[in-house]
């Protein structure tokens, strides 16, 4: 097996500047109590005015009188951990946390999707590059010996268990992840080095240091080391704390953008989508307000996301300014990319047909896009009838129906005109095709035309007192355009009425 281990340095401090909407001014994270507060982490913009971690805030503010404050949440820094795992997961089934700052994951098994190594590390550090996060990668035999490696030099890849006890012999004893007081109490015995603790007597640092210690450095050589694995959740729970009060809905859209970014990168990591997910403004002295993002079918490309959420949020009234925002997906279905052909004719810059759908029901509300559904109806203009969209989760073809309305034969009535070959059916060379654009009303079809297919007879609504009796032509107009145009049952000569138009 081969693992891969992920060390992020400065996650909490990551983890704030990727949500803060200037993270190229001075920012610093505090903790410790009142009278104590100290800097735990600090920017490059901070850094460069001389603050350090460990620094006292009085101190900090003497060096800078205007940087950015945030409290340190070991809380926040966890969930970020499991937000990295679930990421993670869509490169390996095994990931753990079961190391300090750290995610670890079996790559042997990918390699043959992601490709060799040094390809599947460029990805990785791509993504989370894009995601906002510093690290270090490290790979090695077992997950303990990368882990430890990651911590000590950036990029390191031994695959191969023979050159793993000669590397892990000259790191420091200070940097091997021991416990401090261990490290500390090692170094004042003169063993500076994993090589002199391998060559040492395991009694005597048994006694001395307890199992632990051997555990340790046992784990790291390819001893069994058992732990967790980390498994997905069934939900999706984001929560941002806003700096301030907002009370424009276009200051949340750079928070809005994170979210879902990270939505995507979560539901990418356990191959799923979202169909539905709610955005929580939370307000002071207010109830909530909630913003309902639904699709008809599931998703999870990040910018699609993000433009039906702003859609969405744009409509929405905030009653009062907002403190804090939330993101919560409950149902979390599979994910069926749709089909595309080998060699798919469609012009570069066109939009699938889902993507132009949520968008518009995004942008318009979900009653002002509808779908159509045929109706058994001969007469053109009662043929279909409006109906809302319907849901496509799992993104099947359905079939399409035969020809009704409209398109069917009309059956109830069969007519025969009479012609140079006698007598024959409306319907020349069977069903005329029907156009794609069907005008609201019929409308007078002015100029020249040049009959191209029919009669078809079309006689029906006898029944509702709306009875029409046409006889219905494929024309061609005099400036080439093809046309659906019907006169009166029975009638040879006389103008047209135009009825649609083929694309």
């Amino acid at each position: 097996m081969l693992w891969a281990a992920l060390h992020f340095p400065n996650l909490a401090l990551d983890g704030v500047l990727r949500r803060h909407p200037h993270p190229e001014r001075p920012l610093a994270l505090v903790a410790g109590p009142a009278q104590r507060r100290v800097l735990v982490a600090v920017n490059p913009a901070a850094a460069r005015h001389g603050l350090h971690v460990g620094q006292a805030l009085a101190a900090a503010h003497a060096l800078c009188a205007d940087f950015a404050m945030v409290e340190h949440d070991e809380a926040e820094v966890a969930r970020w951990r499991e937000f990295l795992a679930a990421w993670a997961y869509r490169y390996s089934s095994q990931v753990s946390l079961a190391f300090d700052r750290a995610v670890v994951l079996e790559v042997e098994a990918s390699l043959g999707l992601f490709g060799p190594w040094p390809r599947f590390e460029r990805q990785l550090r791509t993504d989370l590059g894009a995601l906002g996060f510093s690290h270090r990668i490290a790979l090695a035999p077992n997950a303990r010996a990368a882990w430890v490696l990651a911590g000590v030099q950036d990029g390191v890849g031994l695959p191969h268990a023979a050159t793993l006890d000669t590397a892990l012999a000259r790191i420091p004893v200070g940097r091997a992840r021991l416990e401090p007081k261990t490290a500390s109490a090692l170094h004042a015995m003169g063993l500076r080095r994993l090589g002199q603790l391998f060559a040492a007597p395991r009694e005597s640092l048994a006694k001395r240091f307890g199992p632990r210690l051997l555990h340790h450095l046992d784990r790291m050589r390819g001893a069994a080391d058992p732990f967790d694995l980390y498994r997905p959740p069934d939900r999706f729970d984001l929560r941002i704390e806003l700096g301030h009060e907002v009370e424009s809905s276009q200051a949340l859209l750079f928070p809005l953008r994170r979210m879902t970014a990270d939505l995507a990168a979560f539901l990418a990591g356990r191959d799923g989508g979202v169909q539905r997910f709610v955005l929580h403004l939370e307000h002071e002295g207010h109830a909530d307000s909630e913003v309902v993002v639904g699709m008809l079918a599931a998703e999870r490309n990040p910018a699609l996301l993000f433009e039906l959420a702003r859609g969405r949020l744009e409509q929405a009234r905030i009653p009062a300014p907002v403190r804090g925002l939330r993101l919560r997906a409950d149902e979390l279905p599979p994910f069926v990319p749709a089909g595309r052909e080998l060699f798919d004719d469609r012009p570069a810059q066109s939009v699938p047909w889902t993507t132009l759908r949520e968008r518009l029901r995004a942008r318009l509300g979900d009653d002002a896009v509808h779908a159509l559904e045929a109706v058994e109806d001969h007469r053109p203009e009662r043929a279909w009838r409006r109906v809302a969209m319907p849901e496509t989760g799992n993104r099947k073809k359905t079939a399409r129906p035969e020809r009704s309305g409209a398109a069917a034969k009309s059956k109830d009535r069969q007519s025969f005109d009479s012609g140079p070959a006698g007598l024959r059916s409306g319907r020349t060379e069977g069903d005329l095709s029907r156009p794609t654009w069907l005008l609201h009303r019929p409308i007078p079809l002015r100029g020249r035309v040049r009959v191209l297919a029919g009669p078809e007879r079309v006689e029906s609504g006898w029944w509702d007192s709306d009875d029409v009796r046409r006889d219905y032509y494929v024309v061609e107009t005099h400036e080439g355009q093809r046309a659906w145009a019907f006169r009166a049952a029975g009638e040879a000569a006389g103008g047209f009425m135009l009825h649609g138009w083929f694309a």
